[in-house]
């Protein structure tokens, strides 16, 4: 679907609309940008642009494959090779891309809708918890995001070769990303009503297609390499084989909704959208006529990308990470301030009561489960770690540790921000009951052992037994055990332990028959490791 008016942004109004973007954001992500990397950063993006920059290889050697496409590990090797291997170059670099994600969600309502629908969108996608999180981690997930926004836009704007390389960009920077452009295929088969004839219709179709090419191309590589179409077989057991039963299905196609439409006080804003629909449209005196909506046929078509993309990720992807909803969190914002435009004549005060529910979600913690990284828990659970990492440099050198994902990585590599050098680990899944009972029978192989919070477990208002359980058996939920059942199962002392709201991380001593040890505290903060 395309729409006739305004005429396309001057490129040079584009780019002041980016610089102001980048500006802003870089301002409010100061806080953030020296923090070591965290979790999926640190156990499989930037281990995969690692082994890039050091083994010119597109396929990870000491990390994980995952199959995924080498856009966006390209454009963080490029970045990190030209101004050194810190985590803030890493975090800079992607503010870039979320700065031109943002700058498309801009160009787009205001394309669709108005100005001011514009800015209240852009401001409100910028600040909604999952995306600001997501502006400065490495996942691939934000490429992605920004190159499919980009893609919607200039196919809004009826360029549509430009639209498919933007695309492109988006499937080669993750492999989920072709997901949009199928939707628009069967939109522009089925759906559109744009003119022409049926065979002309066929070539749009096929012209939308045309990312899958690149992709396929991708995955023949991959195979061609490894012997496998996708990634390796831990990685596709876990995202595929396990995820794709009924009633998974089914559970987790909810849960995305509630994920697109509810989440991190996107309540607020599905709420107000649907009681501003009782409202009459409000005319406006100066056009001589009410304020427009965005076309139905615009609306229907990002509906059937939400659609798409929400089926989609409740078949794959053994965790239901928020980040992949990424692309859709910007339409269901413009359509949502797009209505309050229409309907409202004050718009701007539900607009900003929106915001700052979503600037409230960022700090304080919903009465719900979440996961770390969907608001600044994470920016927690970094800093714990790194205090233990520092405690382990200080005082239990030479020690074989005893720990879980991705703490294992954490100290064995030193780029991640950590440690200063490796130190000799040993690995258990997590610390459930489990796996610390497994981990109680090899005792002999660790020295040390440091737990930590796998689970963003804080107490909860909305949550049932029966979904907990369902959580358990089909989305691979668990509990940890508290440091003292660790600590009286393995015959250890807790020599280190801190703890921040529901996150925290202990440092446990295996005690030695006749010997005691005492609990210390690490002379310095994590600040010495970011330098």
């Amino acid at each position: 679907m395309t729409i006739e008016s305004p005429d396309r942004a001057p490129r040079f109004f584009s780019i002041q609309i980016f610089a102001i973007i980048f500006t802003a954001i870089f301002l409010l992500h100061a806080p953030l940008l020296r923090l070591p990397f965290f979790w999926d950063e640190a156990g499989l993006y930037v281990p995969s642009t690692y082994d890039l920059i050091t083994f010119h290889s597109l396929i990870p050697k000491t990390t994980m494959d995952s199959g995924h496409p080498p856009v966006s590990t390209a454009y963080l090797a490029l970045w990190l090779t030209l101004s050194g291997w810190k985590p803030a170059v890493a975090r800079i670099a992607m503010l870039l891309l979320a700065a031109f994600a943002l700058t498309n969600v801009f160009l787009l309502a205001r394309r669709v809708a108005s100005t001011g629908v514009a800015v209240a969108s852009t401001i409100a996608t910028a600040l909604y918890p999952v995306f600001f999180v997501q502006s400065s981690l490495t996942h691939a997930d934000l490429a992605a995001a920004a190159f499919s926004l980009w893609g919607i836009r200039l196919g809004i704007e009826r360029r549509l070769w430009p639209s498919q390389v933007a695309f492109t960009l988006a499937v080669l920077s993750k492999e989920t990303a072709v997901l949009t452009p199928l939707a628009i295929a069967l939109w522009e088969l089925f759906l559109s009503s744009e003119a022409g004839s049926r065979t002309e219709k066929l070539r749009r179709t096929a012209v939308r297609l045309f990312p899958v090419l690149p992709l396929a191309a991708w995955i023949l590589y991959h195979h061609h390499v490894t012997g496998r179409f996708i990634g390796g077989a831990e990685f596709y057991e876990y995202n595929v084989t396990n995820a794709v039963t009924p009633i998974r299905v089914l559970l987790a196609f909810a849960i995305r909704i509630w994920h697109l439409l509810g989440y991190m006080n996107m309540l607020a804003l599905t709420a107000a959208m649907a009681a501003a629909m009782w409202f009459p449209a409000v005319y406006d005196p100066h056009a001589q006529q009410e304020r427009q909506r965005i076309a139905i046929p615009i609306q229907l078509q990002f509906a059937l990308i939400m659609l798409a993309n929400l089926i989609g990720f409740s078949v794959v992807g053994g965790a239901l990470l928020t980040r992949y909803l990424l692309p859709l969190y910007p339409l269901v914002i413009i359509i949502g301030m797009s209505t309050l435009h229409r309907r409202v004549g004050r718009w701007e005060w539900p607009a900003a009561l929106v915001v700052i529910c979503f600037l409230l979600a960022l700090f304080f913690d919903p009465p719900y489960k979440i996961a770390p990284e969907d608001n600044l828990a994470y920016k927690t659970f970094v800093e714990l770690h790194a205090n233990a990492s520092l405690f382990l440099e200080q005082h239990e050198q030479g020690k074989t540790v005893l720990t879980a994902w991705p703490a294992n990585d954490e100290l064995t590599r030193p780029y991640l921000g950590y440690v200063s050098k490796p130190l000799p680990v040993t690995t258990i899944k997590d610390f459930s009951l489990e796996q610390v009972l497994k981990a109680q029978t090899v005792r002999t192989r660790y020295q040390v052992v440091l737990a930590f919070s796998t689970k963003y477990v804080q107490p909860v208002w909305i949550g049932s037994r029966a979904m907990e359980n369902l959580s358990r058996r089909y989305l691979d939920y668990h509990t940890d055990v508290t440091p003292d059942v660790i600590a009286n199962l393995l015959g250890a002392k807790i020599v280190f332990f801190e703890k921040k709201k529901a996150e925290w991380v202990a440092v446990l001593e295996i005690e030695e028959p006749g010997t005691t040890a005492t609990r210390r505290q690490p002379r310095k903060g994590y600040g010495k490791l970011l330098k």
